[in-house]
């Protein structure tokens, strides 16, 4: 074989290794969006149920306006988050309200008792499921995203193309416990 074939099939071979690679990184991108879409989609049902929730405690305990006013803002700032970080943390939050929320029942035994506010603590719980699912998914898919960012030879097409690493969706502090929900029994 002459020199120029040699180096026009070694070309050919760079592409094709260059567009496996791109392709394989733009895979990995659509996992990580579909991943968000999931949690985003959770996090949004579990935003629609705050307002059943606050109205219901309201009926109870209207004069506890500090925490229902605590669940009402933490509610708005998970609507306002931009990116998973902001989301994580706006999440977080609205975790502790609903958890001070479901303490708060445990002083009114006439709204533990409502088969409204019952239902409401079934929903949350289901949707904090699968909320946590979500998460799992979408941390999975970011972990092979980012490994396949920041690895050779990933990292050199990544670079080439812009492909950032993506962040991961994580608890902080407090919020690691799981909401506990008592009364579906």
């Amino acid at each position: 074989m002459t020199p120029g074939v040699l180096a026009a099939v070694a070309a050919v071979l760079l592409v094709a290794g260059v567009a496996l690679l791109f392709n394989g990184l733009v895979r990995a991108r659509q996992h990580v969006r579909e991943g968000w879409a999931a949690i985003d989609v959770q996090l949004q049902r579990r935003a629609s149920l705050v307002p059943n929730l606050v109205e219901t405690v309201r009926g109870y305990a209207d004069y506890e306006r500090q925490t229902l006013q605590r669940i009402v803002e933490a509610r708005g700032a998970l609507g306002a988050a931009t990116g998973p970080r902001d989301a994580a943390q706006a999440n977080d939050d609205l975790s502790g309200a609903i958890r001070a929320v479901f303490a708060l029942a445990e002083a009114y035994p006439d709204l533990k008792a409502s088969d409204r506010f019952g239902q409401l603590q079934k929903d949350l719980a289901d949707t904090e499921t699968l909320i946590a699912r979500a998460r799992n998914y979408y941390n999975g898919a970011v972990e092979a995203y980012n490994n396949r960012v920041q690895t050779v030879p990933g990292v050199l097409v990544a670079r080439l193309f812009g492909f950032p690493p993506a962040e991961f969706f994580a608890a902080e502090g407090a919020a690691r416990a799981a909401v506990t929900v008592d009364g579906l029994g």
